[in-house]
């Protein structure tokens, strides 16, 4: 069973900022597929920079180059965003669900560019892309049981991206 909050409380904001990866789901308010006629919803998973609490309902993050940016897109159009956050350790199994809207800006012009920045994992240069601030309208906290334990390896860097996966058949 989930419990809803409206704003994000002490342990979920100790739980996200313990999670090493998180999950960004958008969708354009019309449900329009992207430009090369993929889903109009787009699921992401997120590293290298953790999604930072900001406030209560607040959080943000550092966006990467090398997807196709549906995020910005489906911001621009006025669509929602869930974001989802996890425990992996061997205690405490529970799933943090965050609803809400965001704006994109180039990191350049961001005001959390540098908090953001500050905080990259282990010194990873993968190319950001910009920032992505999501307004926090509503949260959920779930059971987890469904997630594995994992420990955290280490971070991708930017060669090791997965070229051979995109290779049409």
């Amino acid at each position: 069973m989930s419990t809803s909050f409206d704003q994000i409380t002490p342990e979920q904001a100790e739980l996200i900022r313990s999670s090493p990866v998180f999950f960004v789901a958008s969708v354009a308010d019309d449900l329009s597929k992207g430009p090369d006629g993929q889903g109009p919803v787009n699921l992401s998973p997120k590293g290298g920079s953790r999604l930072h609490v900001i406030g209560p309902n607040r959080v943000a993050y550092l966006d990467y180059t090398g997807s196709g940016n549906e995020t910005s897109r489906h911001a621009r159009a006025g669509g929602p965003i869930t974001l989802m956050a996890m425990s992996m350790g061997a205690g405490d199994a529970a799933i943090v669900r965050l609803f809400g809207h965001a704006t994109v800006t180039a990191v350049q012009e961001s005001p959390l560019a540098e908090l953001l920045l500050s905080a990259t994992a282990n010194n990873i240069e993968l190319p950001v892309r910009q920032v992505v601030d999501v307004a926090v309208e509503g949260t959920q906290t779930s059971c987890g049981y469904g997630v594995p334990i994992f420990e955290l390896v280490s971070q991708r860097a930017r060669a090791q991206r997965g070229r051979r996966y995109k290779q049409p058949p």
